[in-house]
């Protein structure tokens, strides 16, 4: 039963319940919860903007691509895959397509690989140089890689490896590997070191217990990384450009830029090569959305 208390005046006010909340403190949530309601459209308006900013190039990419060549229509109805036939087949774009995954599936493979390694030993041990080196990686982030390619086509020269798809695996890798170095080392740091020293007890080496302990842990951040690299290399123009010469070697970003010609272009075509090479990226995106927000943000976290 609600205490009541008399004042001077005979004026009666109800007293706060024992262990229930003030009326004050009622009023106060009750206006802070107020102030934190947004309606509905102040959200929504602003996202229905941006997306409408963001899916426009892509639908006069895929208009171009699916109307039948002459039409002016806005919307692309009778469709026609006449496009996609002509840049598959008499463009070799099956070739650069085979191009651009080999190079983007090793690229994946050797980045993640190195990168492990070395965030390991980033995350697990102490020496001298570890800062300057970690202040060496973040530094070479700054650095374009146009600046770098008349050293490395002299390197591959004399290794006789222009023209080959490997030259733009290793460039790809080397430009790669200190972002990936940093994030892995920053996943792992999230890892405590207790799980390892445990495993070590039970009588696992060092190598046993980062297999069985620590790796499967680092899912999301091996994903994140693996993915950037991947679809970094599987976009890049300026390597490809440079280390391989002929048609049958030449990646997805090469080949795009046969289609423009100097007098004229194929709309038509160039918007097909750019729906196949758009394809592969949103795949990966689409079912590793959640492992690439985990891994980035969680590689960020320390180190």
């Amino acid at each position: 039963m609600t205490a009541v208390l008399t004042e001077k005046n005979g004026a009666a006010r109800p007293s706060a319940r024992p262990g229930g909340t003030p009326p004050a403190a009622r009023r106060r949530t009750g206006r802070e919860r107020s102030y934190d309601e947004v309606p509905r459209w102040q959200i929504y308006l602003p996202l229905g903007l941006y997306l409408l900013f963001t899916l426009i190039p892509f639908y006069w990419m895929l208009l171009f691509a699916l109307r039948p060549a002459g039409s002016t229509a806005l919307v692309p109805w009778p469709m026609t895959g006449e496009h996609f036939s002509k840049v598959w087949n008499e463009r070799s774009f099956a070739v650069f397509f085979q191009n651009s995954m080999i190079v983007g599936v090793a690229t994946l493979i050797a980045t993640t690989l190195v990168a492990l390694a070395g965030g390991y030993a980033l995350a697990r041990f102490d020496f001298k140089i570890k800062g300057a080196f970690m202040l060496a990686l973040l530094c070479s982030q700054f650095i374009p890689g146009a600046l770098m390619l008349v050293p490395l086509f002299e390197i591959f020269r004399n290794l006789q490896m222009i023209n080959s798809l490997w030259s733009v695996v290793i460039a790809e890798t080397v430009f790669q590997l200190p972002l990936s170095i940093i994030l892995i080392s920053g996943f792992i740091k999230n890892v405590p070191v207790t799980l390892e020293e445990a495993a070590w007890v039970d009588g696992c080496s060092r190598l046993t217990a980062f297999r069985a302990v620590v790796l499967p842990l680092l899912r999301p951040g091996l994903i994140a990384v693996g993915s950037f690299a991947f679809v970094h290399s599987w976009n890049h123009f300026l390597f490809a450009l440079m280390f391989l010469s002929e048609q049958d070697k030449q990646t997805i970003p090469v080949g795009l830029n046969t289609l423009i010609g100097a007098d004229s272009v194929d709309l038509g075509a160039l918007a097909a090569g750019g729906v196949i090479a758009a394809v592969p990226v949103v795949i990966v995106f689409a079912f590793i959305q959640k492992w690439l927000v985990t891994g980035f943000s969680a590689g960020a976290v320390k180190g």
